[in-house]
């Protein structure tokens, strides 16, 4: 088994207004160093701080990472040398494999030609493009701080500086967008041919700019029917392009799955650095202090950011974070490990979602149908 890390970014040159993570906006002077040396320190003390309990009883000097993912916020705003401090504590660290995945988020109009060659020199060998929608009218509402012709910049930048492995991120659902509108977003992203692309149907948090201006009525309420037309459309093209759904909401051509993430949905080890960073290792999870000033606060001095663990019910998530993907649950390794047939234990429960048509059962395993994959929390719900 290879662990995953993942180190979380959290500036963002301004806040867009769905979201729900754990960001701060970018200002100039020594906060963002400070921040980068503090992620450092808690790497480089990584042993020290938060002793491994990974499943099996392994150490942490005999598990090997084969993936990175630095994530955010918008990690494409620090520049190559912090980038290059922070793999290099990193590799002195871990054990990380030669031909590992080193994922990269970027968002359009934060990089330049000059700085996606450093990042590439670094090693990063996948770029995670936050493209959202190509429509300069949606972006606005989202408050997203670039424009469509960014977006295109950037991935012909992306392109020409030697990256091989692009991912967009596009979202469906939003307030006021038409099925024409997303019609449109996904030709445009087929028309570049990135070798992954990341679905994410709209959700509402509360507490976003976005949630009080659909309390307030200054935006509609989405339409869930007509995000599902979405989906299914995207599935229509996407597989008629050539890509493979391997998840519910990712897509990639063949070979350009992202192997940190499937990490998540196969409960491998993701050992996980930064303000608000979650980590699993195989037998609990444990996660930061969500503030950044109080995460940088705790690491200079020398103690712990660390305010949550609890220890996870492996039974459970295993079957519905398998679900997510297409292959489903192969049901004689669920017994092998867990000593109990899961198909039987919840042999009601499935018959049932199953007479609905969200779940079959294909060469000895479980898995979610087409239809099963847009209601799918209606099968998660078995188990949680």
């Amino acid at each position: 088994m290879s662990a995953g890390v993942y180190i979380h970014i959290p500036f963002c040159k301004s806040r867009c207004s769905y979201c729900d993570f754990a960001t701060d906006v970018f200002k100039s002077g020594d906060t963002v160093q400070r921040y980068v040396d503090a992620l450092v320190k808690e790497i480089d003390s990584f042993a020290h701080i938060r002793p491994p309990v990974y499943a099996g009883g392994s150490d942490l000097d005999s598990i090997g990472v084969d993936t990175i993912y630095l994530g955010g916020g918008t990690p494409s705003l620090l520049s190559p040398d912090q980038i290059d401090i922070i793999l290099k504590t990193g590799r002195a660290k871990f054990n990380v494999d030669p031909s590992a995945e080193i994922t990269m988020e970027m968002n359009p109009a934060t990089v330049t030609a000059e700085t996606l060659a450093g990042y590439l020199a670094l090693g990063i060998n996948r770029a995670s493009f936050g493209v959202q929608t190509f429509d300069n009218t949606e972006l606005k509402r989202l408050a997203r701080g670039h424009t469509a012709d960014d977006a295109r910049q950037t991935y012909r930048m992306l392109r020409d500086t030697g990256f091989e492995n692009i991912s967009f991120d596009l979202i469906a659902g939003l307030p006021r967008q038409t099925l024409d509108d997303w019609k449109r977003n996904v030709a445009e992203a087929l028309s570049m041919r990135p070798e992954h692309l990341s679905l994410y149907l709209l959700e509402i948090h509360d507490g976003t700019p976005l949630a009080e201006q659909l309390r307030t009525e200054r935006q509609p309420v989405p339409d869930p029917e007509l995000a599902a037309m979405m989906y299914e459309h995207l599935l229509r093209k996407l597989n008629s392009a050539g890509y493979e759904q391997y998840e519910i909401s990712n897509f990639a051509l063949p070979g350009f799955e992202s192997r940190h993430n499937t990490k998540y949905w196969t409960l491998d080890p993701v050992i996980a650095f930064g303000v608000s960073a979650h980590s699993f290792d195989g037998r609990s999870r444990f996660a930061n202090v969500r503030d950044t000033a109080a995460y940088v606060d705790s690491i200079e001095s020398g103690r712990s950011a660390e305010v949550f663990r609890e220890e996870t019910n492996v039974t459970i998530e295993t079957a519905f974070l398998n679900l997510r993907l297409n292959r489903g649950v192969d049901l004689a390794a669920y017994e092998t490990s867990f000593g109990f047939q899961l198909d039987e234990k919840y042999s009601k429960e499935i018959a049932r979602v199953r007479d609905a048509g969200l779940v079959e059962f294909v060469a000895g395993r479980l898995r979610l149908t087409p239809k099963g994959r847009l209601y799918s929390n209606e099968v998660f719900a078995i188990f949680v």
